[in-house]
């Protein structure tokens, strides 16, 4: 484990908080310090550590690679962040892009054509991992002359029951 700041910080208020709860069980400073000590690493990595994994919406960064992109489609939002700011798409052709990507999952759709537009690919990125996160992310490649010209993320609602 790694020593940080906010660690630091959310350890020293944790420790003033069971302090303060143990502090009310037996007036005693040096008995209360003793138990305090003990009992904050405990309530930390038991109760306020996975409280912040599951109400905060942080997750790993990782570099663009083919490999896991097709391997791993429900991690590939780890991967957005770098593809999209390093630009390894631009100006790719849709064989270079099928190649890195494999193939669209599906097209968009164009109101004025009232058709799918083969010029526009999805790929669906996965859920990022949060407590009440419902939505799905979607990254959009736009090709003009065969060419990538624009990636958009954007996020769908997830729907868990089809109804009819």
């Amino acid at each position: 484990m790694i020593i940080t700041i906010p660690l630091v910080i959310i350890m020293v208020i944790t420790f003033v908080l069971v302090f303060l709860f143990v502090k009310t069980i037996d007036k005693r400073i040096w008995l209360t310090f003793l138990v305090s000590l003990v009992m904050t690493p405990l309530v930390y990595f038991y109760a306020v550590y996975p409280m912040i994994n599951i109400f905060s919406n942080y997750h790993h960064e990782k570099y663009f690679s083919s490999e896991i992109w097709q391997d791993k489609p429900s991690l590939r939002y780890e991967l957005s962040g770098d593809m999209m700011s390093s630009e390894i798409l631009i100006g790719k052709t849709k064989t270079e892009v099928e190649s890195l990507l494999g193939t669209h999952e599906w097209l968009s759709w164009d109101d004025s054509k009232k058709d799918h537009d083969p010029n526009k690919w999805n790929y669906a990125l996965g859920l990022e991992p949060g407590a009440f996160n419902t939505e799905k992310e979607c990254l959009e490649i736009t090709f003009e002359n065969n060419k990538v010209v624009d990636l958009r993320l954007y996020k769908e609602e997830q729907k868990l029951d089809a109804k009819e």
